[in-house]
């Protein structure tokens, strides 16, 4: 499979969240049902090993960083084996430079094709010193870049960071994850201006989800007009309600040749970002965020719990009224019958 052109296609790639039972222990059953789940919605690739999936799965009182990704890895095999079709398997790659190599090497003997890099252990570096870090990792394995909102562990990362980059051949993709339209522009405009057109780009900007999808991004560079878009989205957001947001992409790839943008898509937009809000726990900070993922999940019996290995992540209060409230209103956004027809195949 080409990883590039996969890529550039345009796919849903769910962050894949931890099954925790009642006493806060691993549930490979979920686990599996997790994964499978993520396979018959029709996604094109999976993130494991992110913050969705937890960070504290690396600390070594749980020592789960390897069989949540082992897990994964084996069963996304299982179930393509049953009907092959491109699909492209990602770890986080966290930590300094000594921990993130030995993370990727690790992923990719685990059949892991890319490494979604985490630059939040780079807080107080100079700019030169994450770029040197990640040109170690990218020998190692293929790298997707990481914009990250500082509201969520990020840093603010400007046009000079992801200009140079984009000079690393080893780059698959970036994610667009900094929440805010001058910084995603920064990011924009740097591949534009790079040359780079074999990066593809997603949008991890959970608060703009389908405008990003449908923005041409437009600059003037050596006189004349490079446009740039985003291809797909990799998003803690797309871990639920997954086989809705397939269809969701399907149908706005469809509508992009337009010359006219409707604006029931408009409609749409504020739809999504809505329940993200709910999901995401925006109102709090993001405090709620992988609670919020793990809630709606454990409503349609895929996970035992909400819980997380860190106790004190917890539903912000009134947070589950707002998951019930959007599910309600948005339906058609859900995957309620989906999840209930085959859950039980999933759980097998």
């Amino acid at each position: 499979m080409d990883l590039r052109s996969h890529l550039h296609a345009g796919h849903v790639i769910p962050a894949q969240p931890l099954a925790l039972d009642l006493d806060r222990r691993f549930s490979e059953r979920h686990q599996r049902a997790l994964t499978r789940y993520y396979v018959a919605a029709g996604v094109g690739g999976l993130a494991v090993g992110v913050h969705s999936t937890q960070f504290e799965i690396r600390e070594p009182q749980h020592g789960l960083f390897r069989p949540v990704l082992e897990l994964a890895a084996r069963t996304i095999d299982e179930e393509l084996a049953k009907a092959p079709r491109p699909f492209i398997k990602i770890a986080g790659v966290c930590g300094r430079t000594e921990q993130a190599l030995r993370e990727a090497e690790l992923a990719r003997s685990l059949g892991y094709q890319a490494g979604l890099l985490s630059l939040a252990a780079f807080k107080a570096d100079p700019e030169e010193a994450m770029l040197a870090h990640c040109r170690r990792v990218a020998e190692v394995l293929p790298v997707i870049g990481f914009y990250l909102q500082p509201a969520a562990g990020g840093r603010l990362l400007g046009y000079s960071f992801w200009r140079r980059f984009a000079e690393i051949p080893n780059v698959l993709a970036i994610k667009l994850a900094p929440f805010n339209r001058y910084q995603t522009i920064d990011v924009m405009r740097a591949l534009a201006e790079s040359g780079r057109d074999d990066i593809a780009l997603y949008t991890g900007n959970d608060d703009s989800i389908v405008v990003d999808l449908f923005t041409p991004f437009t600059f003037e560079h050596q006189g004349r007009r490079v446009t740039r878009r985003i291809a797909g989205g990799l998003l803690g957001h797309w871990g639920v309600w997954t086989r809705s947001a397939v269809q969701l992409l399907a149908e706005i790839k469809a509508a992009r040749p337009a010359a006219a943008l409707e604006v029931r898509w408009l409609e749409r937009a504020i739809a999504v970002t809505d329940m993200n809000a709910a999901l995401f726990d925006a109102a709090n900070g993001f405090r709620g965020c992988i609670p919020g993922i793990l809630e709606v999940l454990r409503r349609g019996g895929l996970v035992p719990s909400l819980h997380c290995l860190n106790p004190h992540e917890q539903l912000s209060p009134g947070q589950a009224e707002e998951l019930t409230r959007v599910a309600r209103a948005y339906p058609e956004l859900t995957d309620d019958a989906f999840v209930a027809a085959h859950r039980d195949e999933w759980l097998r």
